[in-house]
């Protein structure tokens, strides 16, 4: 049995995931799929602010306690997902047997998503973060179930050692029929053709499960 943690991107929940993770099930294995602060239903950002630090102390904490038994754990992020479980990998990497990056950011220390983002995203961000200038307003397409995600988040420097390198499975999907430039050209180009990395394009938009987790489950099937 493996343990997979699946951490969602930006203005999504848990619920993404529920596919992938009743498949997962099936098959004999635990997966845990993530909600980050302040992305919950009722939760208020103008009572509670949220920022990446939160995020990564959340998962930090989940991981603690999936692994105390001495087990590992495979994080899988999507999107801004994949800042998130670098960073947890990042403090403690032996508890990590493999990353898995679905169509995410890549970023190394000091940089923040606003940093390694497109223009288009930015431009977005700005023109949705409202009166309170605290949650980005989810996209018109996005599930009803989206919820306004945590601007702080994006726009706080990450911190990494450089330690979650020597986790010793990273995968990488990039997905190369995203409209409106919400792909990740700078994470493409870092990962591409660095040898630590097993990466792989796939003929889907930035929702990789739209069509169902097959294609994620391949990814994920040997580890």
């Amino acid at each position: 049995m493996t343990t997979f943690v699946l951490v969602p991107g930006a203005w999504h929940g848990g619920w993404w995931y529920e596919p992938l993770a009743a498949e997962l099930e099936k098959r004999g294995h635990q997966a845990e799929s993530v909600t980050l602060a302040g992305l919950w239903p009722d939760d208020d950002l103008t009572r509670r602010p949220v920022n990446l630090t939160a995020h990564v102390d959340q998962l930090d904490t989940l991981v603690e306690d999936l692994t105390a038994g001495g087990g590992l754990v495979v994080l899988v992020g999507h999107s801004y997902g994949g800042q998130v479980i670098n960073e947890v990998a990042d403090r403690n990497p032996a508890r990590v047997s493999a990353l898995v990056h679905l169509d995410t950011d890549i970023l190394e220390d000091g940089e923040s998503c606003w940093d390694v983002t497109t223009e288009e995203n930015r431009k977005y961000f700005l023109e949705s973060v409202g009166a309170d200038g605290l949650g980005l307003a989810p996209m018109p397409f996005f599930d009803e179930r989206a919820r306004p995600h945590p601007f702080a988040t994006l726009l706080q420097k990450t911190r990494l050692t450089g330690a979650w390198k020597s986790v010793p499975v990273k995968r990488y999907a990039a997905a190369l029929e995203t409209p409106g430039g919400l792909q990740a050209p700078v994470a493409m180009d870092r990962v591409r053709n660095d040898p630590d990395w097993h990466y792989v394009e796939w003929p889907t938009t930035h929702n990789v499960l739209r069509d169902g987790p097959e294609r994620v489950l391949g990814l994920l099937s040997d580890l």
